[in-house]
């Protein structure tokens, strides 16, 4: 996906997590984040939000810590929101594609990254609102999905902090039946190494479409059934949280 695409489904996605959180109020229990109220969520993401729009727009090389605020609530923590949401996507649309600036994943650019992450962190989060609000969430597209699929694999676990190991060589595949993406997670005691291939026996595969993969891979809904050995599939929802 170009940057432009992230770019729209950061405005959509952003958009579409204030609705919910408006409509669910910022009392409403996050389900799929049982220790959160939907307070917790806006000043997560929120500070998320101007703290990735402070890197680019300032081009922090060293992150300042985002803050979150703790004097607002209801309405006025919605707008607060809606206007750090606002200036990020204007700070990213309006960034040169070659500034330099902190990213904490490998990408084509830091523009690139930053657009991308911040892409996915909404969308997640929106999924999170949308939870609290109840009814039916809005979908995810299978090639945003399948991106962020690949995304969490090849750059989250694939930093030294993942804690998604084994004692012994273990392999994983993950496969999105729709966009035909296949990858293969091999697990040992060091950070899990990934390629986007099905090659070798996999003792555990995990099949469904991109959206349902991508909600489930990133601990959003119940992981489809396994072929293989369940207690990979396990592994991966007691140790993957980010």
């Amino acid at each position: 996906m170009e940057t432009a695409e992230f770019l729209q489904a950061l405005e959509t996605e952003g958009r579409l997590l204030a609705a919910a959180a408006e409509e669910a109020g910022t009392d409403a229990k996050v389900p799929t984040c049982p220790e959160w109220q939907v307070r917790d969520l806006l000043r997560h993401t929120g500070a998320v939000h101007r703290w990735a729009a402070a890197v680019v727009a300032e081009r922090l090389t060293e992150p300042r810590p985002p803050a979150e605020p703790t004097d607002l609530d209801g309405g006025e923590l919605v707008a607060w929101y809606r206007a750090g949401h606002r200036d990020l996507v204007d700070t990213l649309a309006g960034a040169s594609p070659d500034v330099e600036c902190f990213a904490f994943l490998p990408a084509p650019s830091p523009l690139a990254f930053w657009a991308r992450r911040q892409a996915h962190e909404t969308a997640v989060h929106r999924v999170d609102a949308e939870s609290a609000r109840g009814g039916a969430p809005a979908p995810v597209a299978p090639e945003f999905a399948t991106d962020g699929i690949d995304e969490l694999l090849l750059g989250f676990h694939g930093r030294s902090r993942s804690r998604v190991r084994t004692p012994r060589p273990r392999v994983l595949r993950i496969r999105a039946e729709d966009t035909g993406a296949v990858w293969t997670v091999r697990l040992s005691p060091e950070p899990p190494m990934t390629t986007r291939d099905a090659s070798g026996e996999a003792e555990c595969e995990l099949s469904a479409g991109a959206e349902q993969l991508y909600l489930a891979l990133w601990n959003r809904a119940p992981l489809p059934t396994a072929a293989g050995d369940q207690a990979l599939a396990s592994l991966w929802r007691e140790t993957s949280a980010i």
